[in-house]
């Protein structure tokens, strides 16, 4: 499995919310699942942004397709002006 972290700082809420819908057909289609969304968690080095996310995909081929998809481009258009994220790919898990 690979994973997809995510930061965000989410500046409208609402507006937010409508990305959060719209990507979810794109998650879907490429086979991920939330991971880790939201929830407590204490910074012990450095610094983060409000909110993260961890979202696991089959694999890399499926967490770039995912990314590349014309489904996650649409929702990008709404997140951008609500939002602004870091986005990487980790490569490596192979336990889940």
């Amino acid at each position: 499995m690979r994973d997809a972290e995510s930061l965000f700082t989410v500046d409208d809420p609402a507006a937010y919310g409508a990305y959060r819908r719209a990507s979810a057909g794109a998650f879907a289609k490429c086979g991920a699942r939330f991971l880790v969304r939201g929830g407590h968690r204490q910074v012990v080095e450095g610094a983060l942004r409000p909110r993260a996310a961890v979202i696991g995909f089959p694999d890399m081929a499926a967490a770039r397709a995912c990314c590349d998809s014309p489904a996650y481009r649409a929702a990008l258009v709404l997140r951008r002006p609500c939002a602004l994220a870091d986005l990487a790919i980790l490569g490596g898990r192979e336990d889940a």
